[in-house]
């Protein structure tokens, strides 16, 4: 299939974690892509050109000949599905499925982190108001479950790389980077993540002023 009509939609400051896993795995993939972006502050999400083909609203929004998809692991399948190149996902099923598993936890549990821990402290500066105690519970259990999934001797999730080391990475340095307490083994697992070049693409965005 043709990779020569992607277009990726993402938010307007590049602090979108889901805008950054989908640009991260279109780089990982080496397909061409033009960057869009919205602007979510004055609501451009809700515009008509905007809202019709993504159907949640939302960025990402990835459009491929036509075919327009919203929601970032969505996404990373079906770019997977579709191209060759690096795999995003594991090749072995319950890999895949555990790849898929932290994915889907990353988006939907964790909210006092989200809340108080947002990515303009990943991607414009730290602040110095403390983790409430409700986000210190939430931090303790996002290091259970990494420690958990993180092999011995291992710099990946699982093994080998996938999409799912950025997403998860990514939580893990909305701590770090504020300087928050993270486990040694966790905090140095997200800084090499941060490291890989398809992610440092995304970190050296030129980003507008908040």
């Amino acid at each position: 299939m043709s990779s020569t009509n992607l277009r990726l939609y993402a938010d307007a400051q590049f602090s979108s974690p889901y805008a950054m896993s989908v640009f991260v795995a279109l780089h990982e993939k080496g397909l061409p892509f033009e960057l869009s972006t919205v602007d979510l502050g004055r609501e451009a999400n809700r515009a008509r050109d905007f809202a019709v083909p993504s159907l949640t609203q939302r960025v990402p929004m990835l459009v491929h000949d036509g075919f327009a998809l919203s929601e970032s692991s969505a996404i990373t399948e079906y770019l997977d599905e579709v191209f060759p190149g690096t795999p995003l996902y594991p090749a072995e099923p319950q890999r895949r499925a555990r790849a898929r598993q932290v994915q889907a936890w990353l988006r939907s549990d964790l909210m006092p982190i989200r809340q108080e821990r947002s990515t303009e402290v990943v991607f414009y500066g730290p602040n110095d108001t403390p983790l409430s105690a409700v986000a210190q519970a939430a931090a303790g259990k996002l290091f259970a479950a990494a420690e958990a999934l993180l092999e011995d001797g291992s710099e990946n999730l699982l093994g080998e790389w996938c999409i799912a080391d950025v997403d998860l990475a990514l939580m893990l340095n909305r701590l770090v980077l504020n300087g928050d307490a993270v486990p040694q083994r966790l905090a140095e697992y997200a800084r090499h993540q941060w490291q890989r070049p398809s992610v440092q693409r995304w970190i050296k965005l030129e980003r507008p002023p908040l």
